[in-house]
């Protein structure tokens, strides 16, 4: 049996093959602990939009994991995303609103800008990672909670701490730099809204503002406010340099496909969702049931943790023909990186857009990098490179 606790050596760098296995031979697979590992495309479609017999709540979770009443606690079970409503539903129309079409129309000048910007200063052997994908989200994050340029050096290693928490086992010192990175930043928000209640921005633009003011439904109390924040970064950072530098690492890897792209632009849109398909930012989502239910012939009781392989559903031949193939014509491409029903991910366009800006710019200016060394991030639950370095053809 596989024990996503106690992984086999190289799953986190290659857990692909394992995969393809379950998908074979146990698509729905009981752990030691209880919880149960869920691969196949259906099961995860059908889960993600019943929120009657399955919730996002962690509480019951977190409590061992993290130690109750803990900041690492205290963030995780006040994000977004591990919560219902009303909480999930409150938090969810305000950041909504705040990216909105015409509210993203209105960015992409500044992210084109952003993006010019890191490529003009690239070096000739650069890091795609720390010099580029991983830069980018911090900007435009940071430029939604309108966060002062000068405050925003530590902000990707707080967010790298705090998600890095969620893998499936931990040693002491990550967990307690993670909770250091939830106190850290927290002591930060708190000083930087007292100065946007004082000072208040645009809450058209200014995101920080809008969660502030709040809006018909009522204000965010103040611990739902910081964290949230905190879930904001966290959201739009991690899950969006990966896919800037998975795709950048995929396209070298398949030349074909990356000179069909750099002949035609216009496919730009259908590699990015290949992208995010192939190799999805984010492999692994939660769920709990609240009822016993029948999955793969088992019957899971109440308050049963699931671990929904997103990885795994993204490679379903049930769902994509040919799921092995990385092709950036595919069409129609159901994949499920940014989750599903009404948790699907609040922040997808914007995500999209920075990787389609990315991708694009990067390949019209260096079409013929070259990657010459990489270093994987080393986790289960997110996919993505510590490092990418290059070397590029001017």
């Amino acid at each position: 049996m596989f024990n996503l606790a106690d992984p086999p050596p190289d799953f986190p760098e290659n857990p692909f093959p394992y995969y393809d296995q379950w998908l074979r031979e146990s698509p729905v697979c009981p752990q030691p602990d209880g919880s149960f590992l869920l691969a196949r495309h259906a099961d995860l479609s059908s889960i993600y939009r019943d929120v009657t017999r399955y919730i996002s709540d962690k509480k019951a979770a977190f409590a061992p994991k993290f130690g109750e009443g803990s900041p690492l606690f205290e963030h995780h079970t006040t994000s977004l995303v591990f919560n219902d409503p009303p909480l999930h539903t409150r938090v969810r129309r305000i950041m909504t609103s705040a990216l909105t079409p015409k509210a993203l129309k209105r960015m992409e000048p500044g992210l084109v800008a952003t993006v010019d910007g890191l490529l003009d200063q690239m070096p000739d052997q650069p890091d795609l990672i720390g010099d580029f994908a991983a830069s980018i989200p911090i900007q435009v994050i940071g430029n939604l909670l309108d966060v002062p340029m000068s405050e925003r050096a530590p902000l990707r290693d707080w967010s790298l701490a705090i998600l890095g928490a969620l893998e499936p086992t931990l040693t002491d010192a990550q967990l307690m730099r993670g909770h250091e990175a939830v106190s850290e930043f927290k002591e930060y928000l708190q000083d930087l809204i007292a100065r946007r209640r004082a000072h208040p921005g645009d809450p058209e633009t200014d995101v920080l503002t809008r969660l502030i003011e709040g809006d018909d439904g009522g204000q965010l109390s103040e611990i739902e406010l910081i964290q949230n924040c905190i879930f904001i970064l966290n959201a739009g950072h991690e899950t969006t340099t990966n896919l800037i530098g998975n795709g950048l690492a995929l396209l070298y890897d398949h030349p074909q496909q990356r000179d069909l792209l750099v002949h035609n632009p216009n496919l730009i849109d259908r590699a990015v969702e290949e992208i995010l398909r192939f190799r999805s930012p984010n492999q692994f989502g939660n769920r709990q049931t609240t009822v016993e239910v029948s999955l793969g012939g088992y019957a899971i009781p109440p308050g049963t943790n699931l671990h929904l392989c997103i990885g795994a559903a993204n490679r379903d031949p049930q769902a994509f023909d040919a799921p092995t193939r990385f092709d950036i014509s595919r069409h129609p491409n159901r994949h499920l990186a940014f989750a599903g029903g009404p948790h699907v991910c609040v922040g997808l366009t914007l995500a999209r857009m920075e990787g389609r800006i990315a991708l694009q710019r990067f390949l019209k200016r260096f079409p013929d990098y070259a990657i010459t060394a990489r270093t994987h991030g080393g986790r289960i639950r997110f996919r993505g490179y510590a490092a990418l370095c290059a070397e590029l053809a001017r």
